[in-house]
């Protein structure tokens, strides 16, 4: 025992040794690290720093030591594009994640794809983020587009035909809830026309209305968590309950800080928490919570999720080598922390949706994937009368 416990020793050191004389693979990401969004990106930051800990720690990539070079970009999306291309460029950067949001992944794009090489989209959720033409940008969160199918499977499971669609006045709300309005269409289900309603509306007696004409069975919203709260408080004022009431905004726990007992039942979406049951998910929110005494936010999971995916890419090509990583990254199909990764021709994700939760007795229960459910939905969303209060 002894004995092999020496020899073991003996290898570890001379991989080191090893692993010591090769230059480290350079990864090379842009994070604001100053203006306004600072805050905000840090997570992203802090993930990508505790994926680099760990592959260290197991032996890095193809036997050499991974070093990150993160640029800041002082929250400016217009400075993105040059800088990665100083990543490329000046820094020799081997392999390349991609900044926080859309915009700024726009910029990145750009210059990934002028000099061929592999970028991991690690934020951006935009449609407009992977273009049909592009080939070497890949994109890990789900998309925009994809915000409302589970909402639309537990519609069309319900039976409930007759969808009011609505959207925040910003570009994110109007993207998810045109691509819901398509994707029900091709269902044959009815889901009208988008009503759109300014950020910051705190009446929605006029949409209210306009369901009630149309005979909505399902009432699905994009938005904000206080203009869900507001939906709520307008149902009861005008005594309306559809029979299924989803709003983007009603996962914030700050919905159910809102609205008290009245936000039972209402159905939400979930991009990302650390108690999710997705594969590897709940040891990389211990270890985020170990480094840096925090639970991981969506941003965080992103990062880490982009980096892993890059990771395995890379062991499955065994090469550096643009083409080869661009094929394996193409071809591979795998689970995050964030959910599934698998992408089309293009780039963009199809496998990654986020989960619809609904509020049981205060609490935010998983519905939707099956595969991650933590209890039934609970539908009709009851008239106000008949409602009880909760002990």
């Amino acid at each position: 025992m002894r004995r092999s416990i020496v020899c073991a020793a003996v290898f570890a050191l001379a991989a080191a040794a090893v692993q010591a004389q090769q230059p480290p693979i350079v990864v090379g990401a842009v994070v604001a690290q100053s203006g306004n969004l600072a805050d905000l990106a840090a997570d992203l930051r802090k993930a990508l720093l505790l994926w680099q800990e760990e592959v260290n720690d197991a032996g890095g990539l193809l036997g050499r030591r991974v070093e990150l070079r993160l640029l800041d970009d002082r929250s400016e999306a217009l400075a993105v594009d040059k800088l990665y291309e100083r990543l490329i460029g000046e820094h020799k950067a081997d392999l390349l994640v991609g900044p926080f949001g859309s915009a700024a992944t726009l910029g990145a794009a750009a210059a990934a794809e002028r000099h061929r090489r592999v970028l991991l989209n690690a934020t951006g959720a935009a449609r407009a983020v992977q273009k049909p033409a592009y080939r070497y940008v890949f994109q890990v969160p789900a998309p925009l587009g994809g915000y409302g199918a589970g909402l639309l499977e537990i519609a069309r499971r319900m039976d409930y035909r007759r969808l009011a669609i609505l959207a925040r006045n910003d570009p994110g709300s109007r993207e998810i809830a045109v691509q819901l309005r398509e994707d029900a269409n091709r269902a044959g289900l009815q889901p009208g026309e988008i009503d759109v309603y300014a950020p910051g509306n705190d009446d929605f007696g006029p949409q209210i209305a306009r369901a009630q004409k149309a005979g909505a069975q399902a009432w699905i919203a994009f938005g904000q968590p206080q203009e869900a709260a507001d939906m709520v408080k307008s149902f009861r004022k005008f005594g309306y309950a559809p029979a299924m009431f989803a709003a983007q905004g009603a996962s914030d726990p700050r919905f159910v800080t809102l609205l008290g007992q009245d936000a039972e039942h209402a159905l939400g979406l979930l991009a990302y928490d650390h108690r999710l049951k997705t594969r590897g998910n709940p040891r990389f929110a211990g270890a985020y919570a170990r480094k840096w005494s925090a639970e991981p936010t969506h941003l965080a999971a992103e990062g880490y999720a982009a980096a892993t995916v890059l990771e395995e890419a890379v062991r499955r090509a065994g090469s550096l080598e643009q083409g080869k990583l661009r094929e394996a990254l193409a071809a591979l199909e795998t689970e995050t922390p964030l959910g599934p990764y698998k992408v089309d021709r293009a780039g963009a994700q199809l496998a990654a949706r986020p989960a619809v939760i609904q509020i049981q007795r205060g609490r935010r229960e998983v519905v939707w994937p099956e595969s991650l459910a933590t209890a039934g939905p609970r539908l009709p969303y009851p008239r106000w009368e008949e409602r009880k209060i909760l002990r």
